[in-house]
């Protein structure tokens, strides 16, 4: 059974885990409608041609910005998480028990 100061650190984690995927989604939620309506002007006026690099360069530079925040948040066990953690240490384990020493 799990004692007090172990529940109260998986709540704290739990806790922090949310409130960063909420700011993610924040930044997620500005990203589309600030970008709806740059993309939204560009497209009503006609004088100026669409498919430019100045014209998507707000939402590109922006987009790999919001990439990096939700790699952050979310994909942050993807490559060095727990279970590769443990895949590690057991091979390093493996290898010291069949390495012979001289």
């Amino acid at each position: 059974m799990e004692n007090i100061s172990e529940q109260n650190e998986r709540y704290f984690l739990a806790k922090k885990r949310v409130k960063s995927m909420r700011g993610f989604y924040i930044h997620l939620f500005f990203y589309l409608v600030i970008n709806t309506v740059i993309i939204a002007q560009i497209f009503t006026h006609n004088d100026r041609e669409f498919f430019r690099l100045e014209n998507f360069s707000t939402a590109l530079f922006w987009g790999i910005g919001l990439l990096a925040h939700g790699t952050s948040v979310f994909g942050s066990n993807l490559i060095f998480g727990k279970k590769w953690e443990e895949r590690k240490i057991q091979e390093l384990m493996n290898k010291d028990v069949n390495k012979k020493w001289e």
